[in-house]
């Protein structure tokens, strides 16, 4: 349930490359597996800007509310506003319908500096 094509943060957020330095971002299956039924997700508009690391939404289950994090700095180009009236898309294809965000990298060799799909599955066996 890792796909290998993608970039991983010890936080849990994955990163899809969506063209000209534009990556898709969202949780993975193991958060989404940890926190449950997605129940809410509250996202940032458009337009709005945020470094590496800095929090940039939430998502809250049926256990509890977790933030999400920018995994690199930039500009939020896209949000999925299916999540708003069925968040549950993030439980059944985190990796698909199930996105939160599109970002504009400020510098998009920084998605280099995150986990790949082997150091993430080490990550979340430990």
């Amino acid at each position: 349930m890792i796909p290998e094509d993608l970039r991983y943060t010890a936080e849990h957020e994955w990163l899809a490359p969506a063209g000209e330095g534009t990556f898709r971002i969202g949780i993975t299956h193991f958060a989404q597996d940890s926190l449950g039924d997605i129940v809410f997700v509250q996202l940032p508009e458009a337009g709005a800007s945020f470094e590496a690391g800095a929090a940039l939404g939430e998502v809250e289950s049926t256990k509890s509310v977790s933030e999400i994090y920018a995994p690199v700095s930039g500009e939020v180009v896209a949000v999925n506003s299916a999540l708003e009236s069925a968040p549950e898309l993030i439980n059944s294809d985190p990796y698909g319908a199930g996105w939160l965000v599109e970002l504009k990298a400020t510098d998009p060799a920084a998605v280099g500096d995150l986990l790949d799909a082997k150091a993430y599955g080490e990550l979340t066996v430990a």
